[in-house]
Protein backbone atom coordinates (compact mmCIF):
# COMPACT_ATOMS: atom_id res chain seq x y z
CA UNK A 1 0.00 0.00 0.00
CA UNK A 2 1.58 3.10 -1.22
CA UNK A 3 2.27 5.90 1.81
CA UNK A 4 2.11 9.23 1.20
CA UNK A 5 5.43 11.65 1.88
CA UNK A 6 4.87 13.78 4.34
CA UNK A 7 6.97 16.89 5.26
CA UNK A 8 8.60 17.35 8.23
CA UNK A 9 11.20 18.50 10.79
CA UNK A 10 15.13 17.29 9.26
CA UNK A 11 15.86 14.12 11.33
CA UNK A 12 19.64 14.55 10.14
CA UNK A 13 22.72 16.27 9.58
CA UNK A 14 21.68 19.61 7.16
CA UNK A 15 24.26 21.16 4.79
CA UNK A 16 23.41 24.91 4.98
CA UNK A 17 24.02 26.42 1.06
CA UNK A 18 26.46 29.21 0.96
CA UNK A 19 23.56 31.85 0.11
CA UNK A 20 21.79 31.31 3.20
CA UNK A 21 24.82 31.42 5.24
CA UNK A 22 25.61 34.81 3.46
CA UNK A 23 21.57 35.74 4.13
CA UNK A 24 22.16 34.93 8.00
CA UNK A 25 25.06 37.74 8.04
CA UNK A 26 26.03 35.94 11.49
CA UNK A 27 22.88 34.99 12.94
CA UNK A 28 21.84 31.86 14.55
CA UNK A 29 20.71 29.41 11.37
CA UNK A 30 18.44 26.56 12.45
CA UNK A 31 16.85 23.97 10.03
CA UNK A 32 13.12 24.00 10.49
CA UNK A 33 11.57 22.04 8.09
CA UNK A 34 12.10 19.77 4.84
CA UNK A 35 9.90 18.96 1.97
CA UNK A 36 9.73 16.30 0.03
CA UNK A 37 11.03 17.43 -2.82
CA UNK A 38 14.48 18.15 -1.03
CA UNK A 39 13.71 22.08 -0.18
CA UNK A 40 14.68 23.64 3.16
CA UNK A 41 13.72 26.14 5.67
CA UNK A 42 15.47 27.87 8.09
CA UNK A 43 14.87 30.00 10.96
CA UNK A 44 17.48 32.89 11.47
CA UNK A 45 17.64 34.51 14.73
CA UNK A 46 20.23 37.71 15.78
CA UNK A 47 19.46 41.10 16.96
CA UNK A 48 17.02 42.07 14.12
CA UNK A 49 14.26 39.71 14.99
CA UNK A 50 13.91 36.18 13.13
CA UNK A 51 13.55 35.46 9.86
CA UNK A 52 12.67 32.82 7.58
CA UNK A 53 14.91 31.67 4.50
CA UNK A 54 13.39 28.74 1.99
CA UNK A 55 16.16 27.08 -0.19
CA UNK A 56 15.17 25.07 -3.16
CA UNK A 57 17.93 23.62 -5.56
CA UNK A 58 18.12 24.34 -8.86
CA UNK A 59 16.35 22.25 -11.35
CA UNK A 60 12.98 21.46 -8.90
CA UNK A 61 10.59 22.62 -11.22
CA UNK A 62 7.64 21.71 -8.79
CA UNK A 63 8.13 25.10 -6.39
CA UNK A 64 8.57 28.27 -7.67
CA UNK A 65 10.12 30.95 -4.96
CA UNK A 66 9.62 34.19 -6.67
CA UNK A 67 6.04 33.25 -8.00
CA UNK A 68 5.29 32.41 -4.04
CA UNK A 69 7.06 35.96 -3.14
CA UNK A 70 4.57 37.33 -5.62
CA UNK A 71 1.54 36.02 -4.09
CA UNK A 72 2.57 36.47 -0.70
CA UNK A 73 2.86 40.09 -1.75
CA UNK A 74 -0.26 40.27 -3.07
CA UNK A 75 -2.29 38.84 -0.59
CA UNK A 76 -0.38 40.31 2.71
CA UNK A 77 -2.94 43.65 1.73
CA UNK A 78 -5.64 42.19 2.95
CA UNK A 79 -4.41 39.02 4.94
CA UNK A 80 -2.10 37.70 7.68
CA UNK A 81 0.80 36.22 5.87
CA UNK A 82 4.60 36.80 6.30
CA UNK A 83 6.17 39.97 5.08
CA UNK A 84 8.41 39.06 2.35
CA UNK A 85 12.29 40.47 2.81
CA UNK A 86 14.38 38.90 -0.04
CA UNK A 87 14.10 36.38 -2.78
CA UNK A 88 16.49 35.26 -5.86
CA UNK A 89 18.30 32.58 -7.36
CA UNK A 90 21.81 31.47 -8.70
CA UNK A 91 23.42 28.21 -10.43
CA UNK A 92 22.48 26.09 -6.90
CA UNK A 93 19.13 27.07 -5.96
CA UNK A 94 16.47 29.63 -5.64
CA UNK A 95 15.93 31.43 -2.18
CA UNK A 96 13.08 33.18 -0.11
CA UNK A 97 13.06 35.51 2.99
CA UNK A 98 10.41 36.72 5.16
CA UNK A 99 9.55 38.15 8.34
CA UNK A 100 8.89 35.41 11.23
CA UNK A 101 4.77 35.90 11.66
CA UNK A 102 3.23 35.37 15.33
CA UNK A 103 2.24 31.88 16.39
CA UNK A 104 3.67 28.03 16.05
CA UNK A 105 2.93 25.71 13.21
CA UNK A 106 -0.16 23.82 13.77
CA UNK A 107 2.00 20.41 14.07
CA UNK A 108 3.83 22.24 17.06
CA UNK A 109 4.10 19.21 19.28
CA UNK A 110 1.38 21.72 21.55
CA UNK A 111 -0.89 21.36 18.88
CA UNK A 112 -0.30 18.25 18.04
CA UNK A 113 -1.15 17.33 21.86
CA UNK A 114 -4.15 19.36 21.23
CA UNK A 115 -5.51 18.15 17.87
CA UNK A 116 -9.27 20.10 18.38
CA UNK A 117 -8.03 23.12 19.16
CA UNK A 118 -5.61 22.72 16.05
CA UNK A 119 -7.97 21.85 13.57
CA UNK A 120 -10.57 24.42 15.23
CA UNK A 121 -7.87 26.69 13.98
CA UNK A 122 -7.09 25.55 10.94
CA UNK A 123 -10.88 25.72 9.72
CA UNK A 124 -11.38 29.40 11.04
CA UNK A 125 -8.07 30.40 9.20
CA UNK A 126 -9.33 29.38 6.01
CA UNK A 127 -12.30 31.39 7.00
CA UNK A 128 -10.72 34.13 7.77
CA UNK A 129 -8.49 33.96 4.50
CA UNK A 130 -11.15 33.06 2.01
CA UNK A 131 -13.66 35.97 3.42
CA UNK A 132 -10.70 38.38 3.56
CA UNK A 133 -8.88 37.66 -0.15
CA UNK A 134 -10.97 39.88 -3.33
CA UNK A 135 -11.57 37.30 -6.12
CA UNK A 136 -12.00 40.29 -8.71
CA UNK A 137 -8.66 41.53 -7.87
CA UNK A 138 -6.71 38.19 -8.13
CA UNK A 139 -4.09 37.44 -10.53
CA UNK A 140 -3.53 34.05 -9.88
CA UNK A 141 -5.21 31.08 -11.02
CA UNK A 142 -5.92 27.56 -9.37
CA UNK A 143 -8.67 26.72 -10.93
CA UNK A 144 -9.48 23.12 -11.88
CA UNK A 145 -8.44 23.60 -15.68
CA UNK A 146 -5.13 25.45 -14.27
CA UNK A 147 -4.48 22.46 -12.50
CA UNK A 148 -5.60 19.64 -14.68
CA UNK A 149 -3.06 20.77 -17.16
CA UNK A 150 -0.12 19.15 -14.70
CA UNK A 151 -1.90 16.41 -13.49
CA UNK A 152 -1.75 14.08 -16.83
CA UNK A 153 1.55 13.77 -16.78
CA UNK A 154 1.48 11.77 -13.46
CA UNK A 155 -1.11 9.10 -14.93
CA UNK A 156 1.32 6.58 -17.16
CA UNK A 157 -0.58 6.20 -20.44
CA UNK A 158 -1.77 2.51 -19.90
CA UNK A 159 -0.89 2.03 -15.98
CA UNK A 160 -3.11 3.10 -12.84
CA UNK A 161 -2.99 5.75 -10.56
CA UNK A 162 -1.28 4.20 -7.19
CA UNK A 163 -0.09 7.11 -5.55
CA UNK A 164 -3.76 7.95 -3.71
CA UNK A 165 -3.31 7.81 0.14
CA UNK A 166 -5.20 4.77 2.17
CA UNK A 167 -7.45 7.03 3.61
CA UNK A 168 -9.71 7.43 0.59
CA UNK A 169 -8.96 4.18 -0.83
CA UNK A 170 -7.84 5.26 -4.45
CA UNK A 171 -4.48 2.95 -4.42
CA UNK A 172 -4.74 0.75 -8.01
CA UNK A 173 -7.82 3.32 -9.82
CA UNK A 174 -7.28 2.55 -13.52
CA UNK A 175 -6.00 5.43 -15.89
CA UNK A 176 -9.96 5.55 -17.98
CA UNK A 177 -11.67 5.95 -14.21
CA UNK A 178 -9.29 8.37 -13.12
CA UNK A 179 -9.45 10.85 -16.19
CA UNK A 180 -13.22 9.69 -15.99
CA UNK A 181 -13.22 11.57 -12.72
CA UNK A 182 -10.96 14.64 -13.29
CA UNK A 183 -13.25 15.35 -16.17
CA UNK A 184 -16.38 15.72 -14.49
CA UNK A 185 -15.82 18.13 -11.68
CA UNK A 186 -18.29 18.86 -9.55
CA UNK A 187 -20.17 22.76 -9.75
CA UNK A 188 -18.32 25.02 -7.75
CA UNK A 189 -20.05 25.90 -4.84
CA UNK A 190 -18.09 29.12 -3.81
CA UNK A 191 -15.34 30.89 -5.67
CA UNK A 192 -12.87 32.33 -3.32
CA UNK A 193 -8.85 33.04 -3.62
CA UNK A 194 -7.36 29.97 -1.97
CA UNK A 195 -4.27 29.27 0.08
CA UNK A 196 -3.02 26.29 -2.16
CA UNK A 197 -1.39 23.73 0.56
CA UNK A 198 -4.00 24.30 3.47
CA UNK A 199 -2.46 21.68 4.94
CA UNK A 200 -2.16 21.97 8.75
CA UNK A 201 1.56 22.94 8.64
CA UNK A 202 1.00 26.30 6.97
CA UNK A 203 -1.07 27.18 9.40
CA UNK A 204 0.26 29.05 12.40
CA UNK A 205 -1.77 29.17 15.99
CA UNK A 206 -1.55 31.70 18.61
CA UNK A 207 -0.67 30.22 22.28
CA UNK A 208 -4.56 30.81 23.05
CA UNK A 209 -5.60 28.40 20.24
CA UNK A 210 -6.73 31.21 17.88
CA UNK A 211 -5.91 31.56 14.51
CA UNK A 212 -2.20 33.34 14.02
CA UNK A 213 -1.36 33.38 10.14
CA UNK A 214 -0.98 31.24 6.75
CA UNK A 215 2.49 30.34 5.36
CA UNK A 216 3.93 28.73 2.36
CA UNK A 217 1.65 30.64 -0.46
CA UNK A 218 3.22 29.16 -3.20
CA UNK A 219 -0.06 27.79 -5.31
CA UNK A 220 -2.26 30.61 -4.23
CA UNK A 221 -5.44 31.83 -6.73
CA UNK A 222 -8.86 31.56 -7.46
CA UNK A 223 -10.72 28.17 -6.95
CA UNK A 224 -13.51 26.63 -5.16
CA UNK A 225 -13.33 26.36 -1.49
CA UNK A 226 -13.67 22.79 -1.15
CA UNK A 227 -10.33 22.84 -3.07
CA UNK A 228 -8.69 23.71 0.27
CA UNK A 229 -10.78 22.52 2.41
CA UNK A 230 -10.89 18.99 1.12
CA UNK A 231 -7.02 18.89 1.57
CA UNK A 232 -7.11 20.82 4.77
CA UNK A 233 -9.48 18.57 6.55
CA UNK A 234 -7.68 15.58 5.30
CA UNK A 235 -4.04 17.06 6.22
CA UNK A 236 -5.55 16.21 10.06
CA UNK A 237 -5.43 12.72 9.43
CA UNK A 238 -1.92 12.96 8.47
CA UNK A 239 -0.83 14.87 10.93
CA UNK A 240 -3.25 14.16 14.25
CA UNK A 241 -4.74 10.57 13.72
CA UNK A 242 -8.30 10.22 12.40
CA UNK A 243 -11.49 12.08 14.14
CA UNK A 244 -10.25 15.78 13.28
CA UNK A 245 -12.05 16.50 9.61
CA UNK A 246 -15.47 17.54 11.12
CA UNK A 247 -13.80 19.89 13.59
CA UNK A 248 -11.93 21.84 10.42
CA UNK A 249 -15.57 21.89 8.79
CA UNK A 250 -16.55 23.14 12.19
CA UNK A 251 -14.28 25.62 12.50
CA UNK A 252 -14.77 26.96 9.31
CA UNK A 253 -18.61 26.88 9.95
CA UNK A 254 -19.53 24.70 6.73
CA UNK A 255 -20.96 21.29 6.70
CA UNK A 256 -19.04 18.37 5.22
CA UNK A 257 -19.84 17.92 1.03
CA UNK A 258 -18.75 14.43 0.43
CA UNK A 259 -18.61 14.39 -3.69
CA UNK A 260 -16.44 17.64 -3.59
CA UNK A 261 -14.31 16.00 -0.74
CA UNK A 262 -13.81 13.40 -2.98
CA UNK A 263 -13.04 15.16 -6.26
CA UNK A 264 -10.71 17.57 -4.78
CA UNK A 265 -8.28 14.88 -3.13
CA UNK A 266 -8.82 13.13 -6.38
CA UNK A 267 -7.08 16.10 -7.88
CA UNK A 268 -4.55 16.79 -4.92
CA UNK A 269 -2.77 13.70 -5.11
CA UNK A 270 -2.35 13.74 -9.56
CA UNK A 271 -0.97 17.17 -9.08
Amino acid sequence: MSQRVISGVPTGPVVVPTVIKAIAEGDTITPVWENELGGLTFRLDGGGGARYAKWLAAGTPEIDLAAEAARLRWARRWARVPEVIDHGADDAGSWLVTAAEPGRSAVDPVWVADPTTAATAIGRGLRILHDALPVDECPFDWSVEHRLASAWRFIEPDGDVSDGPEPNGRDGISRAEALARLGEPPPIDRLVVCHGDACAPNTLIHDDGTFAAHVDLGALGVADRWADLAIASWSTVWNYGAGYEEVVYAGYGIDADPARISYYRLLWDLT
